[in-house]
């Protein structure tokens, strides 16, 4: 049998949806892991072989998710996998015009969850979380940064440029897979590939 918990944000006009799905078979291996993370503490550095597998992970979600969503009328925004406070967390954003609704969540992380029972066994568990954007819509994908020319963002990089890992600017295109960014008078470049965190700030929706 599966639980649900279901919650709605309520403090933004387009307020966030989130959907938290938890199994069985995922509670059982829960408690071993949780044991495990006694025995040893994690590094708190990124580990190379860590965010590789993580993303692999992702690329694997977005291959299952993506046709889902389009066939349910809907974009498949982002995906996310990343370790917080309550353990692992596999996230989804969602959009579609006129807004994702509750249901549109519900629905969604129903059938993605039959998905990655099959496709995604051998996954370590983690908390199911399917949303709307927000005011700050995340940005994946490469055309994004194309697509959201303009607007200002902040970016997060695995591997530090001129010794910052930080950077909040506003989205100037893409040249040759590295992304483009306006950061006060200068124009910093940044490699696609090493971008972990993207997001815009205060989107009001225009594209």
């Amino acid at each position: 049998m599966k639980a649900s918990i279901i919650g709605l944000n309520m403090e933004t006009g387009c307020s966030p949806v989130f959907v938290f799905l938890f199994g069985e078979n995922m509670a059982r291996r829960t408690g071993k892991r949780k044991q495990e993370g006694r025995a040893s503490a994690a590094p708190r550095q990124p580990d190379p072989e860590i965010l590789k597998r993580q993303r692999a992970f992702v690329d694997s979600v977005s291959r299952l998710a993506e046709p889902l969503c389009i066939d349910e009328g809907m974009e498949l925004v982002h995906v996310e996998y990343q370790r917080e406070p309550g353990g692992l967390t596999l996230r989804l954003y969602l959009d579609k015009p006129g807004g994702v609704t509750l249901d549109d969540c519900v629905n969604i992380s129903r059938q993605l969850e039959d998905l990655l029972d099959v496709h995604a066994q051998d996954a370590p568990p983690y908390r199911l979380e399917v949303s709307s954007p927000g005011l700050d819509r995340p940005v994946g994908k490469l055309n994004d940064f194309i697509r959201f020319k303009g607007h200002r963002a902040k970016i997060r990089l695995t591997a530090a440029v001129k010794g910052r890992q930080n950077f909040t600017g506003v989205l100037a295109g893409v040249i040759d897979e590295r992304v483009q960014l306006q950061v006060d008078n200068e124009t910093v470049s940044l490699n696609f590939k090493d971008i972990s965190r993207a997001r815009l700030i205060n989107f009001n929706g225009e594209r």
